[in-house]
């Protein structure tokens, strides 16, 4: 019998990669709520006609990526391939645009039909926030921001890279002029750019084909169509993030791959990912609400793909235990799981594993150096009858040394910093 296995590109998230994965959802959901953002949860499987609605018939997340069914009553449904139609969904369903402002966080999994391959699977999980109901730079530069504080609390620099997609009028123009520079060269396309060249001429911009990047330098630029208003907001824009000491290059290329943006957008780059670089981006999508049903309403957010964070981290990443606990004999047992009980309320960021197999000292070691634990606390008859401990370090410089019980909690507090 053939041994049942995952799905492909829906991979399993084990012990290790759980550990840390919790750790950088803990540190945008904290960034967020800092910041007076309040959270959102909507459902994995959604209209298929939102999602065609929202992201454009012609991108390839509609065209090919989406798992889309028929349900028993044969409505079309689709697993969600990103959260801000859904959340768009959500938010004029239950009244919380009209006249109001919003500031919304999100957390799941997503699902896309592509090729597995390293940084990209097919469910995936994403942070995400959305702002409803200001329409000025302002926002816009405080979604980068909270960005910004994310990435410095992870120990992350990514590259900003920037954008303005200007206004519908002046897009539809540029849409115009690319289609006829490109139809020029069309015989030297390839397939995939042939047919974004018919449907979705500005996502050339950002396609791989060495035919299109040569094609590039003398396409025709966004820049020389935008208006006041336009150059307006995105230097608006420009000047805060300066003035907050924010790195960012402008790259005219930026598109992103969705159809409902306006104005700004944007993503975070670390090159050394290699080919799937992007950790997430965003922008504004001041049409959204209004093309989904809702009153106009000027909107903007981003989304970051977790597990491309994860691989940054994960040269980085700290062990699974800080302190494993040895004891031998049965008194000296019991009183070390007391011990670890103790220390756990005390010290909560202290991550405490008990030995919980009887055995010789060079056995429990063993056990304490394949945990990755950084720090053994050992108790024998000798530590018990001084109400004292061992405290040996297996990883780093410092020396071994025997604490009495009651001075236990301020010795591991000078070599365990809380987490987080």
């Amino acid at each position: 019998m053939n041994r049942l296995q995952s799905v492909r590109g829906m991979h399993d998230v084990l012990p290790d990669e759980a550990q840390l994965r919790r750790r950088i959802e803990q540190v945008w959901m904290e960034v967020a709520h800092g910041f007076g953002y309040e959270e959102i949860r909507f459902p994995l499987v959604e209209s298929t006609e939102l999602f065609r609605r929202s992201i454009g018939e012609a991108t390839d997340i509609v065209a090919k990526e989406m798992y889309t069914f028929e349900d028993r009553n044969e409505d079309s449904l689709s697993l969600r391939p990103e959260g801000t139609a859904g959340c768009v969904r959500a938010a004029i369903q239950h009244g919380l645009i009209p006249n109001r402002q919003q500031r919304l966080w999100y957390l799941g999994s997503f699902f896309r039909h592509e090729r597995p391959q390293k940084g990209r699977l097919r469910q995936f999980d994403q942070f995400g926030v959305e702002t409803f109901g200001m329409c000025g730079p302002d926002i816009d530069a405080e979604i980068l921001l909270l960005g910004w504080q994310g990435w410095q609390r992870l120990g992350l620099s990514p590259r900003l890279v920037l954008n303005t997609l200007g206004n519908p009028d002046e897009r539809l123009i540029w849409r115009k002029q690319l289609v006829e520079y490109f139809s020029q060269f069309e015989s030297q396309l390839e397939e995939d750019d042939r047919r974004r060249l018919k449907t979705n001429p500005l996502r050339l911009l950002d396609s791989k084909s060495k035919s299109i990047q040569d094609l590039l330098e003398e396409a025709p630029q966004l820049e020389n169509l935008l208006g006041e208003e336009s150059r307006t907001h995105f230097d608006g824009l420009r000047e805060t993030l300066d003035a907050h000491g924010i790195d960012y290059a402008i790259d005219p290329r930026l598109v992103r791959g969705l159809d409902y943006y306006d104005f700004t957008v944007f993503e975070w780059v670390e090159e050394s990912l290699g080919a799937q670089s992007a950790l997430g981006g965003g922008g504004r999508y001041d049409r959204l609400v209004e093309q989904l049903g809702g009153r106009a309403t000027p909107a903007a957010g981003f989304a970051l793909g977790l597990e491309r964070i994860r691989e940054c981290l994960e040269a980085t990443a700290t062990t699974a235990v800080d302190v494993y606990l040895v004891a031998l004999g049965e008194e000296a047992t019991a009183r070390m799981c007391a011990l670890g009980m103790q220390l756990r309320e005390q010290m909560p960021d202290l991550r405490i594993r008990t030995n919980m197999e009887a055995g010789s000292m060079k056995a429990q070691l063993r056990r304490a150096d394949k945990s990755g634990a950084r720090a053994v606390l050992i108790m024998g008859e000798e530590e018990l009858s001084q109400k004292s401990v061992v405290l040996k370090f297996l990883r780093g410089p410092e020396e071994q040394q025997t604490v009495l019980l009651d001075n236990i909690k301020s010795a591991l507090a000078e070599h365990f910093a809380p987490t987080g």
